[in-house]
């Protein structure tokens, strides 16, 4: 069978599907659409009423509470300084809450940290942490773990001390000692 003769016979079986498929005959879906509009409608129920809005003042910075409009880290700026303001003998917990840069690992709780172990060469040592991600990080002595500004004070091979900064009920600051141990998997 040649190119042309082929192209032939498949244009006449197309038109003779199409012409199979054109009717004029619509007397079923004009009897549908007839008994549809014949059905009486229903009722629908009115909206509920709409309620004014009411604008609310937000006071509870005025009762010390915290801004939430306020990073985190700016909010704590101003508790460290008006916590130096009141008492000069903080002056040595403030200067380094506010003057040392904010490390990764500060964004996570320390009970959520894990040390998985230790790395060491030419008499440097650093701790190997994961963090609740599962992403590993390592660290040395002078880093900063936690939500307390604990900065690590030593690295043994069984655990990581910390040195944390934690304000009291009344809003003075004072250290405290962590550890965080070596954990099996």
């Amino acid at each position: 069978m040649s190119g042309t003769l082929r192209k032939s016979c498949i244009v006449v079986a197309s038109g003779l599907l199409l012409a199979g498929c054109v009717s004029n005959d619509m007397t079923d879906l004009e009897q549908h659409v007839a008994s549809v509009m014949a059905r009486e409608g229903g009722r629908i129920d009115p909206l509920p009423p709409i309620k004014p809005y009411e604008p609310y003042l937000y006071q509870s910075a005025e009762r010390g509470e915290r801004d939430p409009f306020l990073s985190f880290m700016q909010t704590r700026r101003e508790q460290v300084a008006a916590a130096e303001a009141a008492d000069t003998s903080q002056r040595q917990f403030t200067d380094e809450i506010l003057t040392h840069v904010a490390e990764e690992l500060e964004n996570f709780p320390l009970d959520s940290l894990r040390m998985v172990g230790i790395m060491e060469r030419d008499n440097e040592r650093w701790g190997i942490i994961k963090d609740p991600s599962g992403t590993v990080h390592r660290v040395q002595v002078g880093n900063y773990m936690g939500n307390n500004y604990g900065r690590i004070q030593t690295i043994t091979e069984a655990e990581i001390s910390l040195r944390e900064i934690i304000q009291d009920a009344q809003g003075r600051w004072e250290e405290r000692v962590a550890d965080i141990a070596l954990s099996e998997e």
